[in-house]
């Protein structure tokens, strides 16, 4: 099995009678992981990925990018080990309630920030994260919860001209309404680094109130 020592990753095209296209070295690809029943479960390293194919525990496979891991030489045989991997792979026997796909996904800012396309919810402008708050429409001072449906991103001035009231009182109307992302969401705001075949496969997941329906 590859080590980390001497593995080297080779990104290259799954195109069905066509010989692989070698391409430029990709460091640390992320592999996204499937229950049996195809629903999205977590993002894992290509090392993880490739215990998974030496323990012969991928049930089959999805997308149209392969990497190929090389690791050292056997010494029994004189061969290079060699595993190669897909970017979405369905784990056997993992098999997880119906409503997992919908459980709540922890909060922190810069999923939030994602969720709501680094957009103030009060005065519409894009900022970067450094300039961007979490805010509580209902504050917490007033016995709001920090929770994905009490929370928005502002910018700082926004945040503090808003101070300790709601909307209502400090006359900011929302522009835009707060929803709790899904499964699939979260994987997708999670990752900086996602595929093009692991994004469409996401995609397809979305909850029809995702932000990230609109381009």
């Amino acid at each position: 099995m590859p080590t980390a020592a001497h593995d080297k990753v080779i990104e290259s095209e799954r195109r069905p009678g066509q010989p692989r296209a070698r391409l430029p070295v990709v460091q640390h690809p992320w592999i996204l992981t499937l229950d049996s029943r195809g629903l999205p479960h977590r993002w894992i390293s290509w090392q993880a990925a490739c215990h998974y194919y030496a323990l012969d525990m991928v049930a089959w496979v999805v997308g149209n990018r392969q990497f190929r891991f090389v690791g050292g030489i056997c010494r029994a045989t004189g061969l290079r080990s060699e595993i190669t991997a897909n970017s979405i792979i369905a784990i056997k026997g993992r098999h997880f309630r119906p409503d997992s796909h919908s459980q709540v996904p922890p909060l922190n800012n810069r999923e939030l920030f994602h969720r709501d396309r680094h957009i103030c919810a009060y005065c519409g402008d894009r900022y970067s994260g450094h300039i961007l708050t979490r805010e509580h429409i209902v504050p917490v001072s007033q016995g709001g919860r920090d929770v994905w449906m009490n929370v928005v991103t502002s910018c700082r001035p926004c945040n503090q001209r808003k101070s300790g009231r709601t909307p209502e009182q400090a006359r900011m109307p929302l522009l835009y309404a707060p929803y709790v992302p899904n499964k699939a969401e979260y994987l997708i705001l999670c990752n900086r680094q996602i595929l093009a075949d692991q994004m469409d496969f996401l995609a397809r997941h979305l909850p029809h109130q995702s932000r990230l329906h609109v381009p």
